[in-house]
């Protein structure tokens, strides 16, 4: 466990030591926010702002998830991963600490954005409201960051990692429950909502806004990410065999 973190915290300092990628990676985030939530009419809830607050932190951990598997994309590239492989500690440590500091710096950039939202306008939860939201984002961005290792495992080449990363990142966005709820939607959006992992994982943190415990959606994510996490183990085992 603890080889685990230090890959991780090798991580975290590298990505702190670039400060315009910290802030470059809040824009988008942040402009969804302040200029979506703040401006956008609606006629199915009297705060849209609280409703689409959910939406933009998990498309912060999206973000961040399906970026994140360049960093061992550019490892391999700049010959530390095989450093790396030469260790003795399993090579599975070396994963699962790519993948639990992309889901850090998720969390981290969602903080910030959650502090946004809340200077603007958004309404102040009950404090056991945040630990769930935590809880449900970093089981999101398990997932996602998973998936995005994978994809970055099994290409092997950062063009066509961005190419994917691109095309796929808005889509699951748009596809989701982030802007509107599902009744709200035309069939053929709701029946792609209703099958988006992202819609699940908004989903929860409204329920749990709400006070509801979110049993469905989390159970969904939990299955999920056990699924992602066996096939991007067995990805990497594949692509560092010797």
């Amino acid at each position: 466990m603890y080889r685990m973190f230090s890959y991780v915290e090798r991580d975290l300092k590298r990505w702190m030591r670039a400060p315009m990628n910290v802030v470059s990676t809040l824009a988008m985030p942040a402009a969804w926010l302040i200029f979506v939530g703040l401006a956008m009419p609606t006629a199915f809830t009297d705060n849209y702002l609280d409703f689409i607050t959910p939406s933009i932190l998990v498309l912060t951990m999206l973000s961040a998830g399906l970026s994140g598997g360049t960093s061992l994309m550019f490892d391999k590239v700049l010959g530390y991963l095989n450093k790396f492989l030469s260790m003795p500690a399993p090579r599975e440590s070396i994963l699962f600490g790519k993948i639990v500091f992309i889901t850090i710096r998720g969390l981290i950039q969602a903080t910030v954005i959650l502090i946004i939202a809340l200077l603007i306008g958004a309404t102040i939860q009950p404090w056991y409201v945040y630990p769930a939201f935590y809880g449900i984002l970093f089981l999101f961005g398990v997932l996602i960051s998973a998936f995005g290792t994978t994809v970055a495992l099994y290409l092997g080449e950062h063009d066509s990692y961005a190419a994917v990363q691109a095309f796929i990142s808005m889509p699951l966005f748009f596809t989701s429950s982030a802007l509107m709820p599902y009744s709200a939607m035309p069939d053929w959006l709701a029946f792609c909502a209703h099958l988006n992992p992202v819609s699940y994982a908004i989903d929860a943190l409204r329920a749990a806004a709400s006070g509801e415990f979110p049993f469905r959606s989390v159970l969904v994510l939990l299955i999920g990410t056990g699924v992602m996490l066996a096939v991007c183990m067995v990805i990497f085992r594949k692509v560092t065999v010797r």
